[in-house]
């Protein structure tokens, strides 16, 4: 089990940030919050070098990245230990022969929220309609989760996900939920 004490030091907020692509949105925000630590999960190779490079560059303490499925990370964390995840812009999984795969399902909601601290929250992203109603519908199953749509942060990050989406006429929903219980 991963000591975040000991990572980051004794009572630190810590945020899991899920699949951070290329990692833009997790640089601005590790830039501007410098007391929030950072765990940030990614497969994609360049998007974690990306992001150590930053790191690296700002001298940044508060932040570490995992290259791996999420999946496989979460085991490493304790119940009640995370002040917040973010999963923004999460792979769609449009066939529905695909849609196993995706990261929103009762499992990994339940997993999630597993590790947040009461008061945590769950912050999902997307700009696909479908996975936003997809998302309300599989954490509502979630007792210790209340919460729903909120109009989009002005802090969260613009990332290319998004602007992709915008520019072929999506829309992004944001839903926040926190743990409480």
């Amino acid at each position: 089990m991963l000591d975040l004490d000991v990572v980051f030091g004794e009572g630190a907020s810590v945020v899991l940030d899920i699949g951070f692509g290329g990692g833009e949105g997790l640089i601005e925000m590790a830039a501007a919050r410098s007391d929030e630590c950072i765990i940030g999960v990614e497969v994609h190779t360049p998007g974690v070098a990306k992001v150590i490079e930053a790191g690296e560059a700002g001298g940044w303490r508060h932040v570490r990245v995992v290259e791996g499925d999420a999946l496989d990370f979460l085991p490493r964390l304790a119940p009640a230990t995370l002040s917040g995840v973010r999963i923004w812009f999460p792979d769609p999984w449009l066939k529905r022969k695909q849609q196993h795969r995706r990261i929103v399902r009762p499992d990994v909601v339940r997993l999630l929220t597993d590790r947040l601290r009461v008061g945590g929250t769950l912050h999902v992203a997307t700009d696909i309609a479908e996975y936003a109603t997809h998302t309300e519908r599989t954490v509502a199953g979630e007792p210790r989760l209340t919460g729903g749509l909120v109009p989009r942060p002005e802090w969260r990050p613009t990332t290319r996900f998004e602007r992709r989406g915008h520019a072929e006429g999506r829309t992004a929903t944001d839903l926040v939920y926190e743990r409480i219980v």
